[in-house]
């Protein structure tokens, strides 16, 4: 029942900070500040126990429960190490969430935190569920609450980046929704049982053509999410006018979501058709990288820099995801917890400007360094994060990524690399034109307070920890990958040329590849 409770915390939480609203204005910060807590104890505790693996899978716990039996919709949740870990991060940049809003947020203050705790609940749920139905429900659950977060309390156009924010996430939601179906009715007449069940779907055979349109299907919504480009264009508004803990949930958790889709369901579900997919995603990742990276160093607006960089960082996603080997996916994993990490803090930064200066126009600012010494190391050492600076997390990540892509295409990766470098022309670009150039503003900056280093710290000590000693993230995700990669290491693709961009794979590799599945594929049940 802990999975359960992780979940009924939250929403009970939220829905009690709206109620408690009227009887005292800053009881709904302690009620959200206690159920993040709790669960983020509960899910410390579950990961410092050990807890013993289902029948020797990946699986630690499950939970399952018959909800509507008749449509063969349960409610079902599993944990393993991947969703272990993205809880970890989710319940910490929660928290963080809840510390960073204590003095910004001062309008509808109870309604904020019913949303900010169901949009932690939605993507809670959306890290647990096996049952394809729930994943959808959860999915939408953490639509509705960072609509309101964006459009309410968020900057000048925040209504127009939480409609287009809206419309990209729901219209390609619904494209997932519609491949689920297809996936339940094809499973349903080969088998006579019509269930929701990830792993009972697991075993579903697909017809080729029937393989590509479902993937594509589950492919828009993640995708959208992570975003890939050309599907991106909604994130740097919603990032901009977000609030600043809209923004770290969305910068920290929700593209993980995405990330988390490719990795739980397209690669096991469709194992051929992502084969024949797998050198345009890998393109789609390096476009992504390099696109993200020139988009960030024209930004003058510093919250679209840091959004920008966000595009940049994920195409290292799709790129890892897509190579089909273990080295490819820990960097993928990594990338996803030292990403939420570095660039949460980027924002989180740039909330602490915005609330003194009241302009997130970096043109405007300068020579900070001095006044605000103790914002100015935070910042560097984020700012070097996300150059991928050895000594810290996100270098742990992007150099096993790419190491796993040279074994599946070597000049693709090459490609990639250059990234690395454009990295360290938009970070560096940060630090000059907030702190060491010179001072445009006439007012002083006061450094960060004691409850603003009570956030600061944490983060840092994380981003040191991931980098120097990443052994223990490592292990716990091992499992879980070897577990997504079975159809794939038995007979793992050949590096792609350039020249070989092709949307077609060899047949025989196809017919091999689904015989491999069929041989290895077992229900943890």
């Amino acid at each position: 029942m802990i999975l359960v409770w992780l979940i009924v915390i939250l929403m009970a939480g939220g829905v009690l900070a709206w109620i408690s609203g009227k009887i005292n204005r800053a009881l709904p910060r302690w009620i959200a500040l206690g159920s993040v807590l709790a669960v983020f104890g509960m899910t410390l505790y579950l990961w410092l126990s050990n807890p013993i693996p289902v029948l020797d899978s990946a699986w630690l716990i499950q939970f399952n429960q018959p909800w509507i039996p008749q449509w063969g919709i349960d409610f079902r949740l599993a944990l393993d190490g991947l969703s272990l870990l993205m809880l970890l991060l989710t319940f910490f940049l929660g928290l963080l969430s809840v510390l960073i809003s204590w003095r910004e947020i001062q309008t509808k203050v109870a309604f904020f935190h019913f949303n900010l705790l169901w949009v932690l609940a939605g993507i809670t749920g959306v890290f647990l569920t096996m049952d394809l139905f729930l994943f959808y429900f959860f999915w939408e659950v953490m639509l509705i609450p960072m609509y309101f977060l964006i459009g309410i309390w968020g900057h000048e156009n925040r209504r127009y980046a939480a409609f287009k924010f809206f419309l990209f996430t729901q219209a390609s939601g619904l494209l997932m929704l519609l491949a689920i179906l297809g996936l339940y009715f094809i499973h349903g007449r080969q088998t006579g049982l019509y269930t929701f069940s990830y792993f009972e779907l697991l075993n579903t055979t697909l017809a080729p053509e029937a393989a590509r349109l479902l993937m594509f299907g589950f492919l828009a919504a993640f995708l959208v999410k992570l975003p890939v480009v050309p599907f991106h264009s909604w994130l740097p508004d919603a990032h901009s006018q977000a609030p600043t803990a809209g923004s770290v949930i969305l910068a920290g958790l929700l593209l993980k979501t995405g990330a988390y889709g490719l990795l739980r369901f397209v690669l096991p579900l469709f194992p051929t058709a992502t084969v024949e997919f797998a050198p345009w995603a890998m393109l789609l990742g390096v476009i992504g990288i390099i696109y993200g990276a020139i988009l960030a160093f024209s930004q003058t607006d510093l919250k679209r820099l840091v959004a920008y960089t966000s595009v940049s960082h994920m195409g290292f996603v799709i790129l890892g995801v897509f190579s089909f080997n273990e080295w490819a996916l820990q960097g993928v994993v990594m990338q996803m917890i030292t990403h939420g990490l570095s660039t949460g803090a980027l924002f989180i930064i740039a909330g602490f400007l915005y609330e003194r200066l009241h302009t997130r126009d970096i043109q405007k600012m300068g020579g900070f360094w001095t006044t605000a010494p103790k914002m100015g190391v935070i910042a560097l050492v984020f700012v070097m994060a996300s150059l991928s600076l050895p000594g810290l997390g996100n270098f742990i990540a992007e150099f096993l990524t790419l190491v796993g892509s040279w074994q599946a295409n070597n000049w693709l990766t090459v490609f990639a690399t250059i990234g690395l470098v454009m990295a360290t022309i938009y970070s560096l670009r940060i630090m000059q034109k907030i702190f060491f150039e010179a001072n445009r503003m006439e007012q002083a900056l006061p450094d960060l307070n004691a409850r603003e280093m009570l956030i600061a710290i944490p983060m840092v000590a994380m981003i040191l920890w991931l980098g120097l000693y990443p052994q223990p993230f490592l292990d716990t995700a091992r499992p879980s990958i070897q577990e997504q990669l079975q159809a794939y290491t038995a007979s793992p693709p050949p590096p792609v040329a350039m020249s070989q961009l092709t949307p077609q794979v060899q047949l025989t590799d196809t017919i091999r590849l689904n015989q491999i599945l069929k041989a290895s594929r077992h229900d943890p049940d």
